[in-house]
């Protein structure tokens, strides 16, 4: 479909995988509606032909046994769930600090639920959520905040001590990320043992979908130790480890099309406007 002599065509997105149903045949990925293509996701209609490519890169580690502290914000709930599934699959203990900023932005409640031992429902906005189990909680702020008053004590009785962690992974934008990592070394740092791994999930530009080849997705890492820095492709691994990744780089590298996106965008929507009325007036 062209509009205005713009071809309503997608790029390659990369998206996230949120669950299958072999049954079925299922495959259900995840779309942030955030610029030109990803709009276009939502004009899909049933039956309609899309190409998919992977899974790529290396999957998350999910071992056995261990006592796992889960931090998501916003969308990066839609992939820890089934990263805490399937630790829980594998016998370890999974601790879940989901967090949003509104109340309405939280969904598939049943499912974090499933993948997760004990949960903190974080959010923003007051009043908050209303826990569905015992042994869960649920805290008005941010997710540093909400760390830190279950590592006090001050949420109630916990089944899951900070002190227990063997892994924490989070999820979620670079500035979330970037909190938790500043306060693991600062604020919550009398929470947890020493020597515990902590992963962050690197959402980094990408652009060829092919692994290593466009250099889009350079991301800085700096050794917290040496002050060594080393360049890596995320797109090969996004998993990183916390105290390596470069923060502030990431941020830079995530707005340096900024412009550009908010540019298409704009364009989308007036040509999407401009199609829904030539086709009612087609209708008429």
């Amino acid at each position: 479909t062209s509009v205005d002599g713009t071809t309503l065509a997608m790029e390659g997105l990369a998206l996230t995988g949120a669950s299958i149903d072999r049954e079925r045949g299922l495959l259900s990925t995840i779309v942030l509606e955030m610029g030109g293509s990803s709009d276009l996701c939502a004009l899909l209609q049933p039956g309609e032909p899309v190409v998919l490519m992977g899974p790529t890169g290396t999957p998350t580690e999910t071992p056995p046994g261990e006592t796992v502290l889960l931090v998501g914000g916003g969308l990066g709930n839609a992939v820890l769930f089934s990263i805490g599934a399937a630790l829980r699959a594998e016998g370890s203990r999974v601790l879940y600090f989901a967090g949003y900023k509104t109340i309405a932005d939280r969904y598939k409640v049943s499912d974090i639920e499933a993948a997760a031992d004990v949960i903190v429902w974080c959010c923003d906005e007051a009043p908050g959520f209303v826990p569905g189990r015992a042994q869960d909680r649920a805290f008005v702020g941010n997710i540093v905040e909400a760390i830190d008053a279950y590592g006090a004590g001050r949420l109630g009785p916990i089944e899951i001590p900070l002190a227990e962690v063997d892994r924490v992974i989070a999820i979620g934008s670079d500035m979330m990320m970037n909190a938790v990592a500043q306060a693991r070394r600062a604020r919550l740092a009398p929470y947890f043992r020493p020597g515990h791994r902590a992963i962050a999930s690197i959402n980094s530009p990408m652009q060829c979908m092919m692994k290593e080849i466009c250099a889009q997705c350079l991301q800085r890492q700096r050794d917290p130790v040496t002050g060594t820095e080393t360049i890596v492709f995320s797109c090969f691994n996004q998993d990183q480890d916390m105290d390596r990744v470069d923060f502030p780089t990431l941020r830079r590298r995530l707005s340096q099309n900024g412009a550009q996106e908010k540019l298409t965008r704009l364009w989308i929507d007036r040509a999407l406007k401009r199609l829904g009325r030539r086709t009612a007036e087609a209708a008429d």
